[in-house]
């Protein structure tokens, strides 16, 4: 085989690898609780408050584990393969284990650990594409997360009719078959993860003033990103059963959000380095503004359909033109931007449960906070939109 089809077979082999490690990561072990919510709901085993208060601690536990990613200094691949383990043993766990503190550290746990399997997973396979040349395929990689929701809202429906319990059982033994067809994967590469075949480094920008002030900003508006969209991932089932009492359809909205995801993923890693980050996550973010106030302003099945399209495409989008953006304000040197930003995106996920659920126990609807959501991305849009056009009056020319 040519050196040229080899790298083009482990390339793929990488991408692949490494998207249903995101799937696993993300759409199991992090967003099954969106499915499993208003089945523990009809069970009596939470009410929305506290299924609320577990949403939050998952995402605590995200932001704890992204936060703690620049400080561990083991090798990628024991990351993501002990984060993969550590996530079906904690499916397992909430069907096999019960009550609410319990719950509570498994949800928590299950954050940590996706944050550590999508950075390392992350890092791992943009670096594999970097030694095969072919960058291209990291878009592959992140639509991880949009097949793993898709699959955990079908089968969701699905499991639940035997409970929640076999449920997330079902869950961990899915996400242990899937390990196991990838496991040996993360062996590739590793004599060139020891310094042959390692791209040159970038020269790195000069830390200007105005630099300093576009990654405040980046920081400061991907947090209303966290905020704007987790209302609508965390309760989407339970607001859609709300508005279409005794319909099927509420069960599909969920993985017509994740499958969204993957052609928003696929563009958004093609779109041209020249274009502005700034503009592209301005609409990425009026998009998903647009998606949530569907489903206040028009509560149907066409209006949740659509509405869980406009917020699934740009999901994973606004995370990679966020790293574009931090990679043209620091280059190779962006890793501490990107820990700022994740950050922030950890903040506001934390918050919208908690805001989100209480109020809509005590009104019986999701509809204030969802329109909160909803103006948080707006003025999110926005501000990028005023930052973009701030720097095209000062005739700033900038690469990604």
């Amino acid at each position: 085989m040519s050196n040229i089809g080899k790298d083009r077979r482990d390339a793929w082999r990488a991408a692949l690898a490494c998207m249903v490690t995101l799937a696993v990561a993300m759409g199991l072990g992090r967003f099954a609780f969106t499915p499993m919510l208003p089945i523990m709901l009809h069970e009596g085993k939470l009410d929305l408050q506290a299924g609320g208060v577990l949403a939050s601690l998952n995402y605590l536990g995200y932001f704890i584990g992204a936060v703690s990613c620049a400080s561990i200094r083991l090798r990628p691949a024991f990351m993501v393969r002990s984060g993969l383990l550590a996530t079906a043993a904690l499916l397992l766990g909430m069907g096999l284990l019960h009550g609410f503190t319990v719950w509570g550290a498994l949800r928590g746990a299950a954050g940590v650990v996706s944050a550590w399997v999508f950075v390392f997973a992350s890092g791992w396979g943009l670096r594999r594409l970097a030694e095969t040349h072919s960058p291209a395929l990291g878009g592959v990689i992140y639509t991880g997360p949009g097949i793993g929701i898709a699959v955990t809202g079908l089968l969701g429906g699905v499991t639940g009719r035997w409970g929640s319990d076999a449920a997330w059982i079902g869950y961990g033994l899915l996400a242990l078959v899937l390990i196991a067809l990838i496991w040996r994967v993360f062996d590739d590469g590793a004599q060139a993860a020891t310094g042959a075949g390692r791209a040159p480094e970038a020269p790195q920008p000069e830390a200007t003033a105005r630099h300093r002030s576009d990654a405040r900003w980046l920081v400061g508006l991907y947090g209303l990103a966290g905020f704007g969209y987790i209302i609508t991932a965390t309760f989407l089932p339970v607001i859609a059963r709300q508005a279409l009492p005794g319909s099927p359809w509420p069960d599909f909205f969920w993985p017509l959000f994740g499958l969204a995801i993957v052609p928003g993923a696929l563009i958004g890693a093609r779109a041209p380095i020249a274009w502005d980050n700034r503009l592209l996550l301005a609409i990425a973010y009026a998009l998903q503004a647009a998606g949530v106030v569907l489903s206040v302003l028009w509560p149907t099945i066409s209006g949740f359909a659509v509405g869980s399209l406009l917020l699934g495409m740009p999901f994973t989008a606004i995370t990679l033109f966020a790293v574009r953006e931090a990679r043209r304000l620091r280059g190779n040197a962006a890793a501490g931007l990107i820990g700022y930003a994740t950050a922030s995106y950890g903040v506001g996920q934390i918050l919208g449960p908690l805001f989100a659920a209480p109020l809509a126990q005590r009104t019986g609807s999701f509809a204030v906070p969802l329109l909160v959501a909803a103006a948080a991305l707006a003025l999110g849009s926005l501000l990028f939109l005023g930052v973009w056009r701030k720097a095209r009056r000062r005739g700033a020319v900038f690469s990604a």
